[in-house]
């Protein structure tokens, strides 16, 4: 059980602070989604778990011992697998992994088996002899993945791991993650693609300014009590803009669609028919459980934006 209570932080010459009092838990054998925009205190929260940032105001655990005394005496026990790439361009995949494995106290036999077990899982034994400056985005990805999995870490941090790559390469690496959680590692898992997340995470977090703004698993959240009507009108009145901004009414990129999140006592129906009323001309609805996207949505009144 990884452990992260009321967690604050403050960045050296800076008012604001990165974040305020976060309490979260990730269990080995999960998948953890953390998401937030631009700016919400995710990579503050990564740099605290790979120990790039010292703990102000709050604590971490790992089995009951704060993680940086797990750090002093296991510092592989959690490993980060960053967006930028983490290893030698001007190295082959296999010169590389010899490197990393070292670096991470492997040696004889059990080096050898690590390196082959994880160019092997990571599909990369067609390209052990390759410069990593070579290699397509999602090769250079599956060598970042490989890479931190070496020492067979308790919990597994992935930035943004499938930044740049193909369809294909993108499935590959969800499925070899989910595969690793199930084998029982920890994971928490970073990422701006909402689909990955609704597709393989257990438990989600949504971070806004600093913030934990909705936890739980992923039915919680997609079945939550919020309820959402996206609806697209060709034809504006007056009188139904006054209506939705009265209902707060987010506008989704565009002055043609919008998203309500009703209130208990409100139906489908009920806004639909007001919005008629005014003589606005109602040309698509969808209604009915939420996504991932959804929620993010409603609860953060932002879109995703360019790191």
């Amino acid at each position: 059980m990884l452990q992260i209570e009321h967690l604050k932080f403050q960045y050296p010459n800076t008012s604001k602070v990165a974040l305020h009092d976060i309490t979260l838990r990730a269990q080995s054998g999960q998948i953890l989604g953390l998401l937030g925009p631009n700016g919400a205190g995710k990579s503050t929260v990564m740099a605290h778990l790979a120990g790039l940032l010292p703990v102000q105001a709050g604590q971490i655990t790992l089995d009951q011992r704060t993680l940086a005394d797990v750090r002093r005496s296991a510092p592989q026990t959690m490993t980060l697998a960053p967006q930028e790439y983490a290893f030698y361009p001007m190295l082959t995949v296999a010169e590389n992994m010899a490197c990393f494995a070292a670096i991470s106290g492997l040696r004889g036999q059990k080096k050898l088996e690590r390196i082959a077990k994880y160019t092997q899982f990571s599909q990369l034994e067609n390209f052990s002899n390759t410069r990593a400056e070579r290699l397509s985005g999602g090769l250079k990805r599956r060598l970042n993945l490989a890479i931190a999995l070496l020492p067979e870490p308790k919990f597994l941090l992935l930035d943004e791991p499938t930044v740049g790559v193909d369809p294909q390469s993108r499935t590959f690496i969800l499925e070899a993650i989910r595969q690793l959680a199930d084998g029982g590692m920890g994971i928490i898992y970073t990422s701006h693609y909402m689909e990955e997340i609704e597709a393989i995470a257990d438990h989600v977090v949504i971070m806004d300014d600093g913030r934990i703004v909705c936890a739980g698993t992923l039915d919680e959240l997609l079945n939550s009590s919020n309820r959402i009507l996206r609806v697209v009108v060709s034809t504006w009145t007056d009188g139904a803009r006054s209506l939705l901004q009265a209902m707060d009414a987010q506008f989704n990129g565009n002055s043609a669609e919008l998203t309500l999140t009703l209130a208990p006592e409100q139906t489908p129906a009920y806004i639909l028919t007001a919005l008629e009323q005014t003589g606005a001309a109602i040309t698509q609805i969808e209604w009915g459980k939420n996504n991932l996207e959804q929620v993010f949505m409603t609860l953060t009144h932002k879109r995703l934006r360019d790191e």
